[in-house]
């Protein structure tokens, strides 16, 4: 595991695709089940929380959580007492966890973006998709007889959901939620809808609907080149990013400064837990629809809190960073940490034009001139 530190400079690309949750469990060393941070007596992390030592590896070098293995020698070891493996304490800026979800949740780059990528390759507005994401309306995902006048991908408010049950018995299957959506994708076959999609733009003479042609197969041509699957877009598993990388610091006056991630992770995870004990105890479909709603909300916050409709805020009444906010912008984790690079010096001046320079050349003040040719 510590070799990976030494091989830092072998990637020469990095690929961003959708992760399956089969790949995003091989990425964990174990499910985070509570929200808790630290036990704010010890200040030491609690067990299967946020910053779980079993999970993310040990706090100090060499050091199990129980204090019964410390030292090199025991290398590799875990620990029989309290599960931590005997290793450095730079792991926890590598190791990741997962959170488990109760219910399906659609991931919101993919539903509420300009294009909507499931609205693409579902053939649906921005706007049906929410009402069926967020449980207002049902979505038809089956028909299973021909006298049944319903079709798939219809919208059934409750009145008409109910009225088409009396009425069709099992002719038909709808849904709500991620998980009405979930089903629809996978059902889609990209090949056969990217052949369909081919000979619609051959025979389409309309502008708009050739522009709406060419988004959809744009879309699906991407998931078939990439070898990514549409049901991936509907979450199950939720990744959890080193404790490293959301720190929790004491601060001389005795209060801690948190990242905003931990406050949305553990806003997900309460959530969720609640919604499991409701499963358990079998609660009524409203309050069930209610929860599943609520963590659909939460794991939105988490992942783009600027695009929800109702951003999670702070005490500052200021919206919490989310996942999107620390990759993106120029102080982002790729514009700044992965592309930035570091200067000696770096100055900048109004650019005119120089009648006297030839194409090849470049003309620079005086002042920035001296100041980079100082050393020489």
């Amino acid at each position: 595991m510590e070799l990976m530190y030494d091989r830092i400079n072998e990637y020469s690309a990095v690929t961003i695709k959708l992760a399956s949750p089969e790949e995003i469990r091989s990425w964990s060393y174990g499910e985070v089940k509570k929200p808790e941070t630290i036990n704010y007596r010890t200040y030491r992390p609690e067990k299967d929380g946020l910053f779980c030592e079993r999970i993310f590896g040990p706090e100090k070098d060499w050091e199990c959580f129980c204090g019964k293995y410390k030292g090199i020698k025991y290398k590799g070891i875990v620990c029989d007492r309290c599960g931590v493996e005997i290793t450095q304490a730079r792991v926890r800026r590598k190791r990741m966890g997962h959170i488990n979800l109760a219910a399906p949740c659609a991931h919101i780059w993919f539903f509420k973006t300009i294009p909507s990528r499931i609205g693409s390759l579902l053939a649906m507005k921005t706007s049906q998709l929410e009402r069926v994401i967020y449980y207002q309306d049902y979505i038809v995902t089956e028909v299973r007889s021909k006298k049944c006048p319903l079709k798939e991908k219809q919208l059934l408010t409750e009145e008409q959901f109910r009225e088409a049950r009396e009425r069709y018995r099992e002719d038909f299957e709808a849904d709500m939620g991620a998980a009405a959506i979930r089903t629809l994708l996978q059902k889609v076959d990209l090949k056969g809808l990217s052949e369909i999609l081919r000979v619609e733009l051959g025979k389409t003479t309309s502008a708009q609907k050739i522009k709406d042609i060419v988004k959809r197969l744009r879309t699906v041509e991407m998931l078939i080149e990439s070898g990514n699957k549409a049901e991936w877009m509907v979450m199950t598993v939720i990744p959890v990013i080193p404790p490293d990388l959301r720190p929790l610091v004491l601060l001389d006056s005795g209060n801690f400064a948190t990242s905003d991630l931990n406050d949305l992770y553990r806003r997900l995870i309460n959530r969720n837990n609640r919604l499991k004990k409701l499963l358990e105890l079998n609660a009524p479909e409203v309050i069930i629809r209610n929860e599943k709603r609520m963590v659909q909300q939460s794991l939105d916050a988490l992942f783009d809190n600027t695009r929800c409709r109702r951003p999670v805020l702070c005490s500052n009444s200021r919206p919490l960073k989310s996942l999107s906010d620390i990759i993106n912008g120029n102080q982002g984790r790729f514009r700044e940490n992965l592309l930035g690079k570091r200067v000696d010096y770096s100055a900048r001046s109004v650019i005119v034009v120089g009648p006297a320079l030839k194409l090849h050349q470049c003309g620079l003040p005086k002042k920035i001139a001296l100041e980079l040719y100082q050393p020489f």
